[in-house]
């Protein structure tokens, strides 16, 4: 059983979704099978012509943070079951999803301050739960490390469901015909003439006539060869192409170095075949030489951008081993499972960073005194701050400016003032030094 959670900000659009056809078409009969709406009648507001009721609904709590209201409230977390148990029922699937947002605390039980959400099925094996973070007591559930707990939750109950059943069989792929590619070679010879050799059908004949090679048939047998008023610099050249052809025609073509230019003109990948390691080197190199918060905001961004970013790759990747690893050999669920925890790690590292953008951008923005920082207590964070932060849009708007206020006036010092409860405490020990001594109010 694998959890995978998102974030959203539109929960009326978030509901139009999954009680629609899907994007492949593949949502079938959706219906609400368990949720606390705290008095809401979310079950007669579940039907399709209904969702924007239910939406006002789950959203009431967050509606009343107002100006605290965070910038992704609605917290959504899919649950998959392994393909080879029998599907769950309705009410199993209701149980799982009160297990799971117990173990989260975005419900526990016997709480009557918990977030409203619901669950519901779209698909087979599968269940959807839909949370607004938002409180009844007006607080907000802190969703740091919602991933590991749904993580350790799913593994029990995976071990409660018992063992997989024996498969009679194991069911292999049909294995594919492959039928060897012809091989080409291309060289200089000796000479400094420029032939190809290899390939006698009628295909690679009419590539490598289309490139510039003049066709040669003795009893050597059929080959290819430049003329010999081929200008020595436009040799490397008609070669490349005519290699680029033959590989996209599925030739296997063996080129002489000196000939490929696209081999000389491109830069050498100290990994060899690890090119998006390289990738990655070349991003940690432009995060290290960040001259400001912008332009590491810019560089951080191509591993945290929710669609694009690196790290969603990763996430992608390991996400697709572990299903592929599924299919090619049903007995190797173990393996499969590792990659799809990893995977969870991975989204709970985006959860984590997901709102760090306003805040990479202040670095290093604006330096305090030395003398004022001694004297200011210094803030410690907290997750409901945390929670609270300002999208990148709005503190991007407001970083200048707050900027430009104070460069306009100038600021005055910070002279520390004394607590009126120490005041109280030092008049109440001064009555009892000096009975005669009236404590009167400042």
């Amino acid at each position: 059983m694998i959890a995978h959670i998102q974030r959203a900000s539109n929960t009326a659009g978030l509901l139009t979704y999954l009680y629609g056809p899907g994007e492949r078409g593949n949502h079938t009969n959706p219906r609400l099978i368990a949720g606390d709406g705290h008095g809401a009648p979310i079950e007669l507001l579940a039907e399709p012509d209904s969702l924007p009721y239910l939406a006002h609904a789950l959203d009431a709590p967050v509606e009343r943070l107002g100006a605290r209201t965070p910038e992704r409230p609605v917290w959504i977390c899919s649950i998959r079951s392994d393909p080879r148990r029998p599907d769950l029922t309705d009410s199993q699937w209701a149980t799982v999803a009160r297990r799971l947002v117990a173990a989260t605390g975005i419900a526990p039980d016997g709480d009557p301050d918990a977030c409203r959400w619901i669950a519901l099925r779209n698909q087979p094996r599968q269940v959807h739960v839909v949370a607004t973070l938002a409180r009844e007591d007006g607080s907000l559930h802190n969703a740091y490390r919602d991933a590991c707990r749904l993580q350790t939750e799913c593994h029990r109950l995976t071990s409660e469901l018992g063992p997989l059943p024996n498969a009679s069989h194991p069911i292999r792929r049909a294995q594919e015909t492959r039928v060897p590619a012809p091989s080409i070679t291309i060289t200089a010879e000796p000479s400094g003439s420029v032939s190809a050799k290899g390939a006698s059908d009628d295909l690679s004949a009419t590539l490598l006539k289309h490139a510039g090679f003049q066709q040669i048939e003795d009893w050597y047998g059929r080959r290819h060869r430049l003329p010999t008023t081929t200008p020595a610099a436009d040799r490397a050249a008609i070669a490349t192409h005519a290699a680029e052809m033959l590989r996209a025609a599925r030739y296997g073509v063996d080129l002489y170095p000196a000939l490929d230019t696209v081999r000389t003109a491109a830069p050498a990948n100290s990994l060899g075949p690890y090119t998006a390691g390289a990738e990655l080197l070349r991003l940690t190199d432009r995060i290290r030489s960040a001259e400001n918060g912008e332009d590491l905001r810019r560089a951080v961004d191509h591993l945290l951008h929710s669609e694009h970013g690196a790290l969603e790759r990763v996430r992608e990747a390991l996400e697709a081993a572990g299903e592929q690893i599924t299919d090619l050999d049903a007995e190797a669920y173990q393996l499969a499972d590792r990659f799809s925890v990893a995977a969870e790690f991975v989204s709970s590292a985006q959860s984590e960073l997901a709102d760090s953008a306003a805040e990479l951008r202040c670095v290093g923005h604006a330096q305090q005194p030395q003398t004022e920082t001694r004297t200011r207590s210094p803030r410690i964070p907290d997750p409901q701050s945390a929670a609270l932060a300002a999208s990148p849009a709005v503190a991007k708007a407001k970083v200048p400016s707050a900027l430009g206020a104070g460069a306009a006036k100038p600021t005055r010092p910070y002279v520390p003032r004394r607590p009126p409860a120490l005041d109280a405490v030092t008049r109440l020990i001064s009555s009892y030094a000096n009975p005669g001594l009236a404590l009167v109010p400042r």
